[in-house]
């Protein structure tokens, strides 16, 4: 009898923890489709206030960069079948919701609009796509089947990184500085300056525009002298944040290969780390142009020197967004071996996601294998560490990563490596098997998902 009392009981204990997994599901499920579908109005309205800017506008009438765009899918079947049920896959309710205009109606509208958005700079708001206009005006097309699968094309990506490159120029000319204004979606306004903490930062409060030249100019602006000091007193042991960011995700043992591409994202180092041929390396400033060239192959030796050695390590990410600070650090004392700069994806998101009310931020583990990245291989000084490595990841239009270093040079813990243009983005450190003792802050706190992360903050400790 004893026995069956505890059946029962223990059956009923299980019915009610699968009830309340059901009703925390539940409640996950419309949480996210409440903020899909408040990012959803932002993004309609967003759209029309593009379409009543090119109200007259024609499709003969956009940029040489845009009807190149055009060709391509006109001229492709598989792409233009793809960008076409794309935007006839977007569920009803996001072109419903203003009872009329609704979504993306066409490819040619899409094309139109995104020509208006390249001859302008980001503009402030207060959405999780701030600093990402492109990807605003794309975001629905993301999450559905040709979505997925026109956005993982080489050729459209071809496409993307030259009206990136199209568009950066514009970003890196005075004219982008109209932006900087104190109206209600400038970054002069009061909000704008509380949001990115513009007092941190070099600037000057007496000018017109803050002293930048240009909007690239102010996006990668430099923390004043002794902001973000480095944990003192300062050990070879201790890892510290290359970035101002957010924690994605800690994992350890890390395999050779894996399904980076369901739900869970474990990593997958021979995806994230060999993608050495036709990589480009160069050092570019604001104001100049990308002087690049093509490098290295796939090879035996950069698997057993640059791979293999990660297996069962550790890989630690974290999230910028478009209010942070934008350029990487070293996290720890050491020589540059080897970096360059990867081509890859631009607006591909985890097919395991669906739709993202802000894609790719659901997709960060999925982009650290396909997006547009740079790999920068550090030696450290202290053998305990040994070789690490550096990913900045681009995401959407955030995929220009501009190395600063090059082969050979010794950095401090604490030096630039590099930075980003325009948006938000993330990045990945890398680690051998063995060498984190312990992901913790100075105070002794462990690091967690979602804690926020200061630049040259401790974060970890080596054995």
């Amino acid at each position: 009898m004893k026995m069956k009392k505890t059946a029962v009981i223990l059956s009923c204990m299980l019915i009610v923890f699968i009830l309340t997994l059901g009703l925390h599901a539940e409640r996950r499920g419309t949480g996210r489709k409440d903020r899909a579908l408040k990012h959803a109005k932002i993004t309609i309205d967003y759209l029309n206030e593009l379409r009543a800017k090119v109200k007259r506008k024609a499709i003969t009438d956009i940029s040489p960069v845009m009807k190149n765009f055009k060709k391509v899918i006109d001229n492709d079947p598989v792409i233009r079948m793809y960008f076409t049920k794309m935007i006839d896959q977007v569920p009803e309710y996001y072109q419903t919701l203003d009872g009329g205009s609704g979504y993306l109606k066409s490819i040619d509208e899409m094309i139109i609009l995104m020509d208006e958005i390249i001859k302008t700079a980001p503009e402030f708001n207060e959405t999780d796509l701030v600093g990402f206009p492109i990807n605003h005006l794309l975001n629905w097309t993301m999450g559905v089947p040709a979505g997925f699968a026109a956005y993982r094309i080489e050729k459209v990506n071809r496409e993307f990184r030259e009206i990136l490159n199209h568009w950066s120029e514009y970003l890196n000319s005075s004219a982008s500085l109209s932006v900087l204004n104190d109206g209600p979606n400038g970054w002069k306004c009061e909000k704008a300056k509380e949001a990115i903490k513009i007092d941190e930062f070099q600037h000057d409060p007496d000018d017109k525009y803050w002293g930048f030249d240009s909007w690239n100019d102010f996006f990668t602006r430099e923390f004043k002298e002794g902001v973000r000091p480095l944990p003192i007193p300062e050990k070879d042991n201790v890892i510290v944040s290359a970035c101002e960011s957010e924690v994605v995700q800690i994992q350890e043992n890390v395999k050779e290969h894996d399904w980076f591409w369901v739900k869970s994202q474990p990593y997958s180092l021979k995806d994230m780390l060999a993608k050495d041929k036709g990589s480009v390396i160069g050092k570019v400033k604001v104001k100049g142009k990308v002087e690049a060239k093509v490098i290295g192959d796939d090879s035996k030796e950069h698997y057993e020197n640059y791979v293999k050695p990660f297996i069962d390590g550790t890989v630690y990410q974290a999230f910028l967004s478009a209010f942070k600070y934008h350029r990487w650090h070293s996290p720890v004392s050491g020589t540059i071996e080897k970096a360059y700069v990867v081509p890859g994806t631009y607006y591909s998101g985890a097919t395991s996601q669906g739709m993202d009310p802000a894609s790719p931020d659901l997709s960060q583990g999925y982009i650290a294998h396909v997006a547009a990245r740079a790999l920068i291989y550090i030696k450290a000084d202290n053998s305990k560490i040994g070789l690490m490595c550096v990913i900045p990841i681009g995401m959407a239009e955030v995929s220009s990563c501009i190395i600063t270093v090059e082969n050979g040079q010794h950095v401090k813990k604490g030096d630039q490596l590099g930075y980003f243009l325009h948006g938000g983005s993330s990045h990945c450190l890398v680690f051998r098997p063995g060498v984190i003792k312990e992901f913790k802050f100075e105070n002794g706190k462990e690091v967690k998902i979602g804690d926020a992360v200061l630049l040259r903050e401790q974060i970890a400790i080596a054995n």
